[in-house]
């Protein structure tokens, strides 16, 4: 058997679609999310309302994903089901739009550590959607991990002196509109949607609720007064956005999604490391350990999915040794 026929690749970016490349693009969102992180916390002073910012780095991401589309020919968009079409739609709605204004709304409302403990616990939930409704299987030493990471993540960002109100509830759904998300993103993934093509319709439809809500709010005005440092800020952070959405559901296409999820979570990892280097400073101890159980979490789940060679079983079977994904590319 050829090279071709052993590593089936995108015909965009030439990646491999493998388990093991799934998992090493997970690292990458991980990577990009950390960095988006760290520099949108400056970027949110130079552009202070969260709607308006959001929705115009989500614009140049959306560009540049329909850009990488039409560089490949857009073969496979013309050929799209009109089922395949709404399930585009359904995800520009529960993950590119709807979860951000509920996201930001909550964000203003709430505690700062809430907010991060809350929407880092992603990968829980999508780990009890994706037994059902992807039929991932997770064992005891799986289990173990998602409780090692989970408490992990509440050393890192404890959640204390929370008192729970109606900002914790939105973050809550907007972090549980994005776990239906990473639902439904498989599934099209599955029905040979590419992850660019992806990308452009989440970005892209989700663009079109947020510019709406811009219009209802009466802010849409606010763009015109943008300066060129904002938009400098604006074309970063919307590069980055680009960067994370198309490795994102590159991941996704190729591996688990409760591995890819949980393997997000070591961003809080690369995040405290620029701000500490920044700040010229070192985490406390007991900090750092939680860094530790959240890399060994992660390494623990992702060297069990590479073992195994059923995961997930909606796309097929994925090899764990080189082997690859009996889905087409």
């Amino acid at each position: 058997m050829g090279p071709t026929r052993r590593a089936r690749s995108s015909a965009v970016t030439g990646i491999p679609r493998t388990l093991a490349w799934g998992v090493a693009l997970a690292f990458g969102t991980a990577l990009i999310s950390g960095l988006s992180v760290y520099l949108n916390a400056f970027a949110v002073r130079q552009v202070p309302d969260p709607a308006v910012f959001t929705t115009l780095k989500n614009a140049v991401a959306a560009g540049l994903l329909v850009a990488l589309v039409l560089a490949s020919g857009g073969g496979t968009v013309p050929r799209l089901r009109p089922r395949q079409w709404t399930g585009l739609v359904a995800v520009g709605l529960v993950g590119g739009s709807v979860p951000f204004v509920l996201f930001f709304t909550g964000l203003a409302q709430a505690s700062a550590s809430s907010a991060a403990f809350i929407h880092k616990t992603l990968f829980i939930w999508v780990a009890i959607l994706a037994v059902p409704l992807l039929r991932e299987r997770l064992g005891s030493l799986q289990f173990a991990a998602l409780a090692v990471l989970l408490a992990g993540q509440a050393i890192v960002q404890p959640p204390v002196g929370v008192a729970w109100g109606p900002g914790e509830t939105l973050i809550a759904l907007a972090t549980l509109l994005w776990s239906v998300e990473v639902i439904l993103a498989k599934r099209l993934l599955a029905s040979s949607i590419g992850p660019s093509v992806l990308g452009a319709g989440r970005l892209g439809f989700g663009l079109v609720f947020l510019a709406g809500y811009l219009a209802v709010t009466g802010k849409l005005g606010d763009i015109l007064a943008l300066g060129l440092i904002q938009w400098a800020w604006v074309l970063v952070t919307g590069a980055l956005l680009f960067g994370y959405v198309a490795t994102w559901f590159a991941a996704l296409q190729r591996a688990p999604a409760t591995v890819v999820t949980s393997v997000l979570v070591v961003s809080v990892v690369i995040t405290s490391a620029l701000q500490s280097a920044t700040a010229g400073t070192i985490p406390d101890p007991v900090v750092i350990g939680g860094y530790l159980l959240i890399v060994a979490a992660v390494v623990a789940l992702s060297w069990v999915a590479l073992r195994r060679s059923d995961l997930p079983l909606i796309e097929g079977r994925y090899a764990a040794r080189g082997r690859t994904s009996s889905a087409a590319p």
